[in-house]
């Protein structure tokens, strides 16, 4: 019998330690240009009013990310930084529609910024949250097949058979958590929960992934040799906005911790989030490396009810205990719930059992408690915490070949998923770049 595959050290960094499956799949190109990734919010619109003082667009865009976007969005209306809410965050390379909103004059039909068009906008009695959405529909392009269409299209089709046997896949939070450009993000959140703000702005401002060349980022390898700030603004591109605005309070001979604060909210944030998501990405893959089935619910876990709409919500997960354990296990076989792992917050409760076992593992590991997420240094983004599916229902997979006259053979995948799901978590079962085994 063949040994499983592995997943590559990058994926295994960041708690991406195993397939779901074990058929061989093949591996090609995700975003080739943006037209290759489309994604499509399905929105929860909020009801239209005509004298509210929300105003609520839908947006396709291509190439932006969330929040450079909505800073863009901002400055273009003239509202003030940080004004603009949205839903759920997209990929950046790609082709998005999605939901804002803000509180201002209704726009004109045409944004003026590059490869953004407003298709609708209309006022609202209420604005948008963050997770106020059901979740995103996706078609995507794989290229660069190594294989034929033909070959491609079978192994594909081995592996989404093997994933419609099992029912379910594992919600593990995608590479692109951890930043797609520089996967740092997470790293950053690691310090902030640590209480080192200035090593936080370090990795911030100056980290090279590993593996990486220098010479690709010399203006970030210049500041880590001397931090000289006033220079590393002159160095910096105008498009680092983040870092620039974080390197004009240094230059001016600030601390680190007013630098940081130098960025909205949000962002930083998405931080401190990123490293719960490295944690609960490692509580999953340890939970199935010491074969405890993430599907079943047994004393010391939490379940999380699956709504109506097919919604959870993080807040109001269910101890699963002695007395109730044959009730929860019955509601998650029937699919009305599923088997929640920990989002690792200040008010994570210690639990019992294997399931309690494998956060104090993963939070030793760390060499850190839940109670630093409480974040004194900076309070307004510490974290209670929260639950996440451990697996999620896999949804229909549309496979369909895309024969190129030039020799660019490709693969369409179509699929939708809830909120929160990473559409490249599935799609890393198909192509399992990188894996060994």
């Amino acid at each position: 019998m063949s040994a499983d595959p592995q997943p590559p050290e990058n994926e295994r960094a960041v708690g991406l330690a195993f397939y779901a499956t074990r058929a061989p799949g093949v591996p090609g190109t995700l975003k080739a240009h943006a037209e290759a990734f489309r994604v499509r919010e399905i929105s929860a619109y909020p009801v239209p009013e005509p004298d509210g003082r929300f105003v609520v667009v839908r947006i396709e865009s291509r190439n932006w990310e969330q929040h450079e976007l909505a800073s863009a969005l901002a400055r273009r209306l003239g509202l003030a930084p940080n004004s603009v809410r949205w839903a759920g965050t997209k990929d950046r390379r790609a082709v998005t529609e999605r939901l804002f909103s803000y509180v201002g004059p209704l726009p004109a039909t045409d944004l003026h910024l590059p490869d953004a068009t407003i298709l609708e906008a209309y006022r609202a009695r209420d604005g948008l949250s963050l997770g106020h959405h059901y979740g995103n529909s996706f078609e995507i392009r794989v290229s660069d097949l190594p294989r034929s269409l033909e070959e491609t299209v079978a192994a594909y089709g081995a592996v989404r058979r093997e994933l419609e046997a099992a029912g379910r896949f594992p919600d593990l939070f995608g590479l692109q958590r951890f930043g797609e450009v520089r996967p740092v993000t997470h790293e950053v959140g690691r310090a902030l929960v640590q209480g080192r703000v200035d090593e936080a702005v370090e990795i911030y401002l100056a980290r090279i992934p590993p593996g990486e060349d220098p010479s690709r980022s010399p203006a970030r390898a210049a500041y880590a040799a001397d931090h000289d700030a006033v220079r590393a603004l002159r160095d910096f591109p105008r498009e680092y906005r983040f870092e620039r605005s974080m390197l004009e309070h240094l230059a001016h001979g600030h601390p680190p911790e007013r630098a940081f604060r130098a960025l909205n909210r949000e962002l930083r944030l998405l931080f401190v989030h990123a490293y719960q998501s490295l944690l609960f990405n490692r509580w999953v893959s340890l939970r199935r490396s010491l074969a405890i089935p993430l599907d079943v619910p047994e004393e010391g876990d939490y379940i999380l009810r699956v709504g109506r709409d097919g919604t959870m919500r993080g807040q109001d997960a269910i101890p699963v205990d002695r007395d109730n354990a044959p009730e929860c296990t019955d509601l998650v076989r029937r699919g009305r719930a599923v088997v929640a792992g920990p989002l690792i917050g200040f008010e994570t409760p210690r639990r019992l059992g294997r399931a309690g076992e494998l956060a104090d593992r993963v939070l030793a590991d760390e060499g850190i408690t839940a109670k630093e997420f409480e974040l004194p240094h900076t309070p307004d983004i510490s974290s209670a915490g929260s639950w996440r599916p451990a697996t999620l229902a896999l949804p229909p997979i549309g496979i369909s070949p895309d024969p190129s006259v030039d020799g660019g053979d490709g693969v369409w995948f179509r699929f939708a998923l809830p909120k929160g799901a990473y559409a490249t978590v599935l799609l890393r079962e198909f192509l399992k770049i990188g894996a060994s085994g």
